[in-house]
């Protein structure tokens, strides 16, 4: 017979699963991770990945207090835009990007965080013109060893960040990185460090105009270290939004 004067039980009493309750799970995981460095938490912005998520889903998250998102595909982006309307979301694309999609960018997308290349900022420059509008991009520095991960050679960095200052439409505000996929936390960041190393670096020889005060590393299964080595934006879907039941 159950005692009815025992303590509850946690597990019969477990904290919602709510998108509200994971949110603010995450925060309390950036004011430590920051706690631990002695940064403010205000210096770390957290951006939702709604790839392959619904239009339900980020009205939930847009109740919740954002209006910027992040999608690596700008099929997606064309997709959600009209249901999204009345929501005034801003879209941010964060994944590799074909030169052949700098027309949808330029018509949807608020920020580009996956620059890494002369032909796609000149591809950009093009449409943005045609577009009357300008959005702002980071570079995306190739940190990790993996052969799958994009990104631009850091060898280049300096010489890419001269040929950026050209463009008119593209406001360079950062860079972004993505650590190597591995269990190996030491390996994990040393990906973050090495970008904040280049951008240190980078920021004392940057032309007029660019600005590197920015980096966007970290992801759900990263985002503490990312935020340990300087960063001041994460990039997180799954810890948000809960399992994605389609392919990313």
């Amino acid at each position: 017979m159950m005692n009815p004067n025992a303590a509850p039980n946690s597990l019969e009493n477990p904290v919602a699963d709510t998108m509200a309750n994971r949110i603010a799970a995450i925060r309390q995981r950036i004011d430590h991770a920051c706690a631990r460095v002695g940064r403010n938490p205000a210096e770390v912005v957290l951006l939702p990945v709604s790839k392959t998520f619904d239009e339900s889903a980020i009205r939930e998250a847009v109740g919740l207090g954002f209006h910027r998102f992040g999608e690596n595909r700008t099929q997606e982006i064309a997709q959600k835009t009209p249901v999204l309307l009345d929501c005034a979301i801003e879209w941010v694309v964060i994944g590799q990007l074909q030169t052949n999609k700098a027309k949808e960018v330029a018509k949807l997308a608020s920020e580009l965080q996956s620059l890494d290349r002369l032909e796609l900022a000149e591809a950009l420059e093009r449409r943005l013109q045609l577009e009357g509008r300008s959005i702002d991009v980071l570079v995306q520095v190739k940190t990790s060893p993996e052969e799958s991960k994009a990104g631009l050679d850091p060898a280049h960095l300096q010489d890419f960040l001269q040929q950026l200052a050209q463009f008119q439409t593209l406001k360079v505000k950062g860079l972004m990185t993505m650590a190597e996929l591995t269990p190996d936390q030491t390996a994990v960041r040393a990906c973050f460090t090495k970008l904040r190393m280049l951008r240190d670096q980078a920021a004392q020889e940057a032309p007029a105009g660019i600005e590197l005060a920015r980096l966007s590393m970290g992801m759900s299964g990263d985002f503490e270290l990312a935020i340990e080595e300087g960063s001041t934006e994460v990039r997180i879907g799954s810890a948000i939004f809960g399992s994605r039941t389609k392919p990313i």
